[in-house]
Order: structure tokens, then C-alpha cells, then sequence
């Protein structure tokens, strides 16, 4: 893994990275965040084993692994996951990374079987014991401790804590099936109270209300009788 460019590092404070999970909420997380704060591409992240895919957006092309900054905001965006055998090398790594790259706290998003919920709440937490050390999050829901969290931000949390590093995940509640809008706008309203920013969601649950009208309308068709080939 190289970062470029070479030798850089972040002045920010926090470093918010949410990746193609449970509803793609870390990654719609992320992505909203970046335009919503009008964040700058500051860095990239050269990975061999990233797959040979790009795409262009605005005006120019996005590699797989970028890295924004807005303010005291650092928001790492991954398009694409690493080949599945690299999976675990390349979050060690990212991990690895972070740890010198300067920020003091990181906030991983991603997304929780709505399946499992067992109260009322839209979200969870889970946190490393250095950030709880050091305060918590007070008042908010804590993940519970029979539960288990895969994939990248199980990776990067349990980096973080063998480093004694302050970290922290807010998983919120998302369709398995689907993208879901919704569940990124909960992690959205967590992080803008968590590090005192603003922004407006809307655009996250209008996408959230297509999607499920569309979908509703899907099954009522599906609901209806079909019609005979014969008269």
C-alpha cells in the first residue's frame, strides 16, 4: 500500500471511512458527507491488489481509494472493495496507516441486520477501550456484547485497540437487501452531533422514499391476479 502523495500527512482531527457493507450505509455515509461538506481530495491510496475498475465523476477520475478533507474532517472514500483473498491484508494496512497519518480520533460507519434490532433504536456503537477511557460517548446506545461485527470496520476496530488508539463505529440499522439511504442519514445525524457539524439529510431520505415506493409498487404487482390466456 502507498499513499500519495508520498510522505503526506492529515492535519485533521477526525477521519470519518465507511465501506460497501449492510445497505452500503458506510459508503453512502461517506459519499454524502463529501459532498455535503464540499470536501477537497487531499490523498490517494495505491493498493496492487485493488480491482482494475474506475469511473469518472465530476469532470475527472475517481480511483478506488481517495482520501477528502473538509475543515477538521478527513472522510477516506472506497469505490471498490480489495480482491477478497486481500481483504484482510489491505484493512491491516489501512489501519496501519491511520495510526501515523496524524488524526487523533476515526469513526467508522457501517450497517446492522435490521433483523436484529431488540429496542427502538436506530443505531449502535461500538468503541475501542482507549476512547472509552477517555469519555465514551455518553447517552448514546452501545453496541451489545453477545453481537458480532464483520468485515472492514471489525478489522480496523480491532487495529485500533491492540494500538490503543480512540475509535469508534456507529453501525446503524439497515436493509440487508438493499441500499438504504435511511440508515446513512442516522449515521449522518450521529456524526454531525459527535464533531459539531452541519448538514441537511434530506437528500438521504428522498432517496430512501423513492427507493421504497418503487419497491412497494413492485409488490403490489406482484400481488395481483394474472390474468387468464383464455377467454
Amino acid at each position: 500500500m502507498r499513499v500519495l502523495p508520498e510522505g503526506a500527512k492529515l492535519e485533521s482531527g477526525t477521519l470519518i471511512a465507511g465501506f460497501h457493507g449492510i445497505g452500503a450505509t458506510g459508503y453512502w455515509t461517506v459519499k454524502f458527507l463529501i459532498n455535503e461538506l464540499k470536501a477537497k481530495r487531499s490523498l490517494f491510496i495505491d493498493y496492487e491488489h485493488a480491482p482494475a475498475v474506475t469511473s469518472q465523476s465530476e469532470g475527472r477520475i475517481a480511483t478506488p481509494y481517495e482520501v477528502y478533507v473538509a475543515g477538521d474532517l478527513a472522510m477516506l472514500k472506497a469505490e471498490v472493495s480489495p480482491v477478497r483473498e486481500k481483504e484482510n491484508e489491505f484493512y491491516r494496512d489501512l489501519a496501519e496507516w491511520v495510526l501515523m497519518s496524524g488524526v487523533k480520533e476515526v469513526a467508522l460507519v457501517g450497517g446492522l441486520d435490521e433483523s436484529l434490532r431488540n429496542d427502538d433504536r436506530q443505531y449502535k456503537i461500538a468503541m475501542t477501550s482507549t476512547l472509552a477511557e477517555r469519555g465514551g460517548v455518553p447517552g448514546e446506545p452501545v453496541f451489545e456484547e453477545d453481537r458480532m461485527i464483520v468485515g472492514p470496520v471489525a478489522s480496523l476496530l480491532n487495529t485500533f485497540e491492540m494500538h490503543s488508539f480512540p475509535a469508534l463505529a456507529v453501525l446503524a440499522y439497515s436493509n440487508t437487501e438493499r441500499v438504504d439511504p435511511r440508515a446513512a442519514a442516522v449515521a449522518v445525524d450521529f456524526l454531525s452531533r459527535r464533531y459539531n457539524f452541519q448538514a441537511n439529510t434530506t437528500p438521504l431520505i428522498k432517496g430512501a422514499e423513492v427507493i421504497e415506493g418503487e419497491l412497494k409498487l413492485i409488490e403490489e404487482k406482484e400481488k395481483r391476479p394474472t390474468g387468464s390466456v383464455y377467454s
